[in-house]
This record gives C-alpha cells, sequence and structure tokens, in this order.
C-alpha cells in the first residue's frame, strides 16, 4: 500500500509505546506559545501582530468554522492523492511556505530563509521566498534541492531594481514570480508602532538589497560601510504606492515565467489581471497585517475562483490546521499558502520545527479527507461544504 500523509500520526502513537512523546507541539495555541517565548518581543510582536485591533487578522481563522464538510461513506479511501499540478509542474502537496518577510530573524543564527528552504527540499513543499530576505536570493534557492520554488516581489519604486530582482530570481532558478499588490504602503500595525520597532528600518532582512547592482550604485557608500544609510535608501525607495493597473502590461513584461498577483479578493480584480496577462491570482489579505475591518480571505474565495475560470488560484490567510487546509481546497482553491504556523515552527525547532509543522498539517488534512470520504482533492468541491 502507498504511503500516506496521515501515516505521521502511527510514527508518534508507535514511538508513544516506547515512552516518547513529539519533541514539538502538536497544537497552533500551543506552538504560538513557545514561539513567543523563544523570539525576542519585536520579531514576535512582528510575525503575530495584525492591523488595528486584529479583527480582521482573528476573523480569518474564525471564518473557517462556518463552512462544515459533509461526510461521505464507502468512498475506498485507504490511499489518498493529495498531489497537485500547478503551471505543469506537479507538486506532491497543495500546500506552499507563504513569504514571511522577517523569516530570516526566525531563526536564533539569522539564516531563517535559507533553513526555510532546507525544509522544503525536505518536505516537497514549495517555498515562496520572500523579497525581504536575511540571505540574498541567490544563497537560498539552492537548498531546496528538487523542490520548485517560488519568489515574492515587493515592487520598489525604482523600475530597473524591480527588474534586476526579477532577472535575478529568473537566474536563480526560482518558477514563478508573485507580486504581492497589498503592501504599497504599510499598514497601521499597534503592536510594531507600541515597541517603535520595524527590523528592516535597522537594515535586517534587506540582503537582496544590500547584494544589488542597481541598489548599490545609488548609494555613497556600501551596506557594509554604512548599514543605517542603506536601510534609509531602501525605505525611501521600498514601494511605488502609484502602481496601478496601467503598470500590469510592464510587470507582465519583465519574465516569461508563471507571473501571480498576490492580494486579490474581488472579482472584478480577478477578471482585470487576467485580461492583463497574468498565469494565476493569489488571493490573500496578508493574514490580516495590512488591512483591518475587512471581510475573512476564506469568504471571498468562492467568487474569486468562479471568476477565475481556468486561471490557477493559490490561497493564503487564517490558516492554522488541515482542517482549513481541506475547506479552502474545497471552495476552489489550487494550493494553499501557511505562513505563521511554519514561522514558529522555525523560532521554536529549526528546519525540524518546520517540517513537523508541514507533517502535522499534512497529516490532520490527509486523515480529514480520509476519514470524511474525498480520497483525492479533486473530490472535494464546494459541495463537499455547507455554510452554518
Amino acid at each position: 500500500m502507498t504511503p500516506n500523509f496521515g501515516d505521521f500520526q502511527l510514527e508518534i502513537y508507535l514511538a508513544g509505546l516506547n515512552g516518547a512523546t513529539p519533541e514539538h507541539p502538536m497544537t497552533f495555541p500551543e506552538l504560538e506559545a513557545l514561539a513567543e517565548a523563544s523570539l525576542s518581543k519585536e520579531i514576535f510582536s512582528y510575525v503575530a501582530g495584525g492591523a488595528g485591533n486584529e479583527y480582521t487578522q482573528r476573523h480569518n481563522v474564525e471564518a473557517f468554522d462556518r463552512y462544515a464538510l459533509i461526510p461521505r461513506m464507502l468512498a475506498g479511501a485507504a490511499e489518498r492523492d493529495l498531489s497537485i499540478e500547478l503551471f505543469g509542474i506537479k507538486f506532491p502537496t497543495p500546500l506552499l511556505l507563504a513569504p514571511v518577510g522577517v523569516i530570516g530573524l526566525c531563526d536564533p543564527d539569522g539564516h531563517g530563509d535559507q533553513v526555510t528552504a532546507r525544509a522544503s527540499a525536505a518536505t516537497g513543499v514549495p517555498m515562496i521566498a520572500s523579497t525581504l530576505s536575511a540571505d540574498p536570493m541567490e544563497d537560498v534557492a539552492p537548498l531546496a534541492g528538487e523542490t520548485p520554488g517560488f519568489f515574492q516581489l515587493y515592487t520598489p519604486a525604482d523600475r530597473d531594481l524591480a527588474e534586476s530582482f526579477v532577472k535575478r530570481a529568473e537566474a536563480a532558478g526560482y518558477k514563478g514570480i508573485v507580486v504581492t499588490l497589498d503592501t504599497q504602503i504599510l499598514g497601521w500595525r499597534p503592536r510594531d508602532l507600541g515597541l517603535g520597532s520595524f527590523p528592516q528600518l535597522r537594515g535586517l532582512c534587506l540582503e537582496n538589497y544590500f547584494s544589488d547592482p542597481i541598489f548599490q550604485a545609488k548609494l555613497e557608500k556600501s551596506p557594509e560601510e554604512d548599514p543605517m544609510a542603506a536601510a534609509l535608501h531602501w525605505a525611501l525607495g521600498f514601494s511605488d504606492a502609484s502602481l496601478d493597473w496601467d503598470d500590469l502590461e510592464w510587470l507582465r513584461s519583465l519574465t516569461d515565467l508563471p507571473l501571480l498577483l498576490k492580494g486579490i479578493c474581488h472579482p472584478d480584480d480577478v477578471r482585470r489581471a487576467i485580461d492583463g496577462g497574468v498565469d494565476g491570482i493569489y488571493c490573500s489579505n496578508h493574514g490580516g497585517r495590512q488591512a483591518n475591518g475587512g471581510l475573512a480571505a476564506i469568504d471571498v474565495l468562492a467568487d474569486v475562483v468562479e471568476a477565475a475560470g481556468d486561471t490557477p488560484f493559490i490561497f493564503d490567510s487564517g490558516v492554522r490546521t488541515g482542517e482549513h487546509v481541506v475547506k479552502a481546497l474545497a471552495l476552489g482553491a489550487a494550493a494553499v499558502g501557511v505562513g505563521r504556523p511554519y514561522a514558529y515552527g522555525l523560532a521554536t525547532g529549526g528546519e525540524a520545527g518546520i517540517v513537523h509543522v508541514l507533517r502535522s498539517l499534512l497529516a490532520e488534512t490527509d486523515l480529514l479527507m480520509a476519514v470524511d470520504g474525498y480520497v483525492s482533492i479533486a473530490d472535494l468541491t464546494p459541495d463537499s461544504l455547507v455554510r452554518g
């Protein structure tokens, strides 16, 4: 019989016969509490915090409870298929490691981007590497081994720099470019404001910039000689707040790789994106970190998926459990990104912590599908759910 991801629980129970219990937490609240104890106050605030009073962040998670999976019996679910195909590439799971701009700092040694890439190689779960990285992208991509990855672009005001990032990502071997749209202006984040802390202003997680010849050419001194001046230059040109739909043609012209737009939550924006030549849509509200008071991302998923038609659709925001993964897939997501859970796994257990988080998410996803009679992801449809 082909192994299933759910077999992970058998490993745990069998180890328990010898008195061993898991080294890493099995629930998200336990994981978050341990991460808070492990990380500095500033970094934990950055990862855990959201915009405003964090209503949208909480709502992202709680909204999953409004959707209930309908069990189907006698489905012959001894073996399950969680594989997907995205942009012509077959992946063994529907999970993605969503971009986290301080993932490098979640590692005690300050190389969390590299550690995440190694966890990607170990699990087959693709990494979406952030522009905001503690290591240059060229030092991160090879560590993912045979697992294809994607590069997330925060579009800088300097268009030559944007093009340089994309060309470097192509040369490094990334298989797609994910353009984040909802961070052209920084959202109101009271936790970080209360600490007066924004890591990048201290020159942290800016190695993709500091290693770029276009960026370096605009500095009077090298980032090594004057890191604070380099960080200030970054802050003044981090993004172009005037970016609009007319600029999509330029973004599309930068690469022949699959181009995805991240932050899309409205059907009209889906249609405009597809008309503009994008290859994939990424439905996300940035986990509630950028704008407060909005709808939960899961509540807009069905409508935007319908507008996308055959265009591949990725989803994140509020995903904490395998149950959430199953519900997002049933609503039409082709792949599901996770962010905070693996960041906390890194903070508390390094590469092994990330691997544990991913294996746990996949085991729960797999076992829920098995118990409820869904043998493959293709069997999960909106008709598999009722909304209460």
